[in-house]
């Protein structure tokens, strides 16, 4: 590789390297949030708000889920839990952040397959990926304390709207996905992303 990609490529590694680890976050967290849905679902019985076996509850949530990260899917559709407009028009939105960082995950795979080819190193160093760990790590005291409050001022910066504001009457899925619920998958993601940082700091 020449010097002068060489220095473009340290330039813009930390970048690489912190998208990519974002993008794996919220697919880790996606992941998880099956298995997650099912425990809160059990520990806080839920599912008797929506008058739904904990079968059905799960069934919804495929659905739900199946929609937001698969691209061709392009009708929101579950069968227990109407969906309004607002909620409809807030989970496209969700969903194209989610394809979003599936396409960034691809693409980091990608390059990380592309430059391990050629021998080129994309190793972070320590300094860099301190720094990218300490990143949320700001918002932590904040979240741990009241996430309540964290988690709107959260889809307030990401989303220009209000219809991520549900009404338990007309969107019952909210009934289901608790508070509890996205604080650990808000939990897992940035574990996921930490991890990834923290073993530029392992390596010797």
């Amino acid at each position: 590789m020449k010097k002068q990609n060489k220095s473009l490529v340290q330039i813009l590694l930390p970048f690489g390297h912190f998208f990519f680890a974002l993008a794996s976050a919220v697919l880790g967290a996606i992941i998880v949030s099956w298995p997650l849905l099912l425990f809160f679902t059990f520990i806080e019985k839920s599912y008797q708000t929506v008058n739904l076996t904990i079968g059905q509850v799960m069934a919804n949530y495929n659905q739900l889920l199946w929609y937001l990260v698969w691209p061709w899917e392009k009708k929101l559709l579950m069968t227990n839990l109407p969906t309004s407009a607002s909620a409809a028009s807030h989970f496209a939105e969700v969903k194209n952040l989610f394809i979003l960082c599936e396409i960034v995950f691809l693409l980091g795979l990608a390059l990380g397959c592309y430059f391990k080819q050629k021998k080129e190193s994309i190793k972070l160093n320590q300094t860099w990926a301190l720094l990218l760990m300490i990143l949320p790590i700001v918002v932590l005291p904040f979240a741990l304390t009241n996430f309540d409050s964290f988690f709107r001022a959260f889809h307030t910066l990401i989303f220009h709207n209000s219809n991520w504001l549900f009404d338990p009457e007309t969107d019952p899925v909210i009934n289901v996905l608790t508070e509890g619920f996205f604080a650990a998958c808000f939990a897992v993601g940035g574990v996921i992303y930490e991890l990834y940082f923290a073993r530029f700091l392992l390596d010797k």
